[in-house]
């Protein structure tokens, strides 16, 4: 009779403090119940990441700052991955444009907060998260606690002085930031880690804003793709699985998926990261 999978987890994890016992306590009991069914949710990655990838994993904690189209899409692999806690940060409320492509919302919730529609997504795809939600937009005044409580931040804000003011926190505080952006069909990727790479002033010197952030053309799918790399960029961190896209930038046309990279140097005189 072949074993289910859930047969199998019991005997990897079985607890050598309980296996001599004939009558387990309640707390032995409750613990092997719990590591069974962390084995079994995670069965198709451990063969991937390892039991030690996924501790990893669990004890992370990962900020996301914007939980839309991109954003929504990491902190939903994130949390399927068994991510430990998830610190998120947007501000406003669910409007109609946004359902093309934030797909932690709500049609049937239009005009409610977006940030309680999000974490009752993701509590939904894995309850054993920890959720800090902040509707809250990214400012230098209120934002350095999350950035500080979290070992990698990824980036999906969609204006400038939002991205800005992050990537001047993670710098202070040593943090590795993953830069992804979409726009229209293009998708670009990075991980800025302090110290080691170039920072976001460096590539994008801080200038005047002049376009207008909410009027660029985003497609779903394309917003979605460019989420679910930073995602993987995340876990690569986190694991020690692979290598992230450290001192170059990744450049995909999702039209015909033809892609280049760029090689990234510091700003000798960058005002945000060249004392670091």
């Amino acid at each position: 009779m072949t074993e289910t999978t859930e047969q199998n987890a019991a005997k990897k994890m079985e607890s050598p403090q309980c296996a001599g016992e004939k009558m387990e306590s309640p707390p032995c009991v409750e613990e092997n119940q719990r590591l069974v069914k962390e084995l079994v949710r995670y069965d198709r990655q451990l063969k991937l990441l390892g039991r030690e990838g996924q501790r990893k994993l669990k004890e992370a904690a990962v900020m996301v700052a914007g939980i839309g189209g991109l954003g929504g899409t990491a902190a939903l692999y994130l949390a399927a991955a068994g991510i430990g806690k998830l610190i998120l940060a947007h501000e406003g409320i669910i409007r109609l444009p946004d359902l093309n492509r934030q797909i932690l919302m709500d049609s049937a919730r239009v005009g409610e907060e977006r940030m309680t529609a999000a974490v009752e997504s993701l509590k939904r795809v894995n309850p054993e998260v920890i959720i800090e939600g902040h509707n809250a937009r990214i400012t230098l005044a209120e934002s350095g606690p999350w950035v500080r409580a979290a070992d990698i931040v990824i980036d999906a804000r969609y204006d400038f002085p939002e991205r800005y003011a992050l990537n001047r926190l993670c710098v202070a505080a040593g943090r590795p930031l993953v830069e992804a952006a979409m726009y229209g069909f293009e998708v670009s990727l990075t991980t800025i880690v302090p110290g080691e790479t170039p920072c976001l002033a460096c590539l994008y010197p801080e200038r005047p804003q002049e376009w207008e952030p909410l009027g660029f053309p985003v497609l779903g799918a394309t917003a979605g793709l460019a989420g679910c790399l930073a995602a993987l960029e995340a876990v690569k961190w986190i694991t020690g699985v692979g290598r992230p896209f450290i001192n170059v930038m990744h450049r995909i046309n999702t039209l015909n998926m033809s892609n280049y990279a760029v090689s990234l140097r510091c700003n000798p005189d960058c005002e945000c990261c060249s004392n670091v």
